[in-house]
């Protein structure tokens, strides 16, 4: 046993160097990445000012690391998860979510980027063991959230915010379009949804495990990841 996960963690760690080696073309950064997934088609557009998750992410996909990955984690009126490369044959039940790369990410936190619908952010550890708050290698989430009033807001400046003011235009954002605003400032959003987001409160509004993991009754899966041809 002692010997077969030796070899395991030894794969995972060629495999996550592997990928880090993939090179990178100009037009890759003129590129949106498409998730083919069970429910439908989800585009995304990586933010040029999060370069470290920019590149890693692309890296990732033109890897084919997310094919055929699950998400794996979901929470109505939340998010939805994927990410985790033991989803991929993940039997029913199964623990998932502590799965990645041998590397994480220093936070590029911008203040430009926020949790409102469709955002794409990555996950990381909690703040008692990760304060500077790093990210996950390759597990990343979609914003679904929901709407929020201005009491509910004002709320989650001074409980969640340390007090930083939410701007009056994405208070006007979260009050319409929603999002999860009490993310913001705490995890690294390095994208979002251009296409897909009816695929996305479809996927959101699965049913789920009654245990704490929230994980689909059904398989919620990323069929293929692949970079396309941005519309203008």
């Amino acid at each position: 046993m002692r010997y077969l996960l030796l070899c395991l963690a030894l794969a995972a760690a060629l495999a996550s160097s592997a990928q880090q080696q993939i090179k990178l073309k100009r037009r890759d950064y003129r590129r949106d990445v498409e998730l083919r997934t069970t429910e439908g088609r989800i585009v995304l557009r990586l933010s040029d000012s999060t370069p470290y998750h920019r590149d890693n992410f692309l890296r990732l996909v033109k890897s084919g690391y997310y094919d055929s990955l699950l998400f794996h984690r979901v929470i109505a009126g939340f998010m939805i998860q994927s990410g985790d490369p033991a989803s991929r044959r993940a039997a029913p039940g199964q623990k998932l979510g502590e799965g990645g790369p041998s590397y994480t990410l220093p936070a590029e936190l911008r203040a430009t980027l926020f949790h409102r619908k469709g955002a794409l952010a990555a996950a990381r550890e909690g703040d008692g063991i990760n304060p500077l708050r790093y990210s996950s290698g390759s597990q990343f989430y979609i914003v679904q959230g929901r709407p929020f009033s201005d009491a509910q807001l004002d709320s989650i400046e001074g409980a969640r915010l340390q007090g930083r003011r939410i701007p009056p235009d994405r208070r006007a954002i979260y009050k319409t379009t929603g999002g999860t605003p009490q993310l913001d400032g705490n995890y690294t959003v390095f994208g979002e949804v251009v296409e897909g987001l009816d695929v996305l409160d479809r996927i959101a509004g699965t049913a789920t495990s009654k245990d704490p993991r929230d994980r689909p009754v059904t398989d919620m899966r990323i069929i293929k990841a692949r970079l396309v041809r941005r519309k203008l």
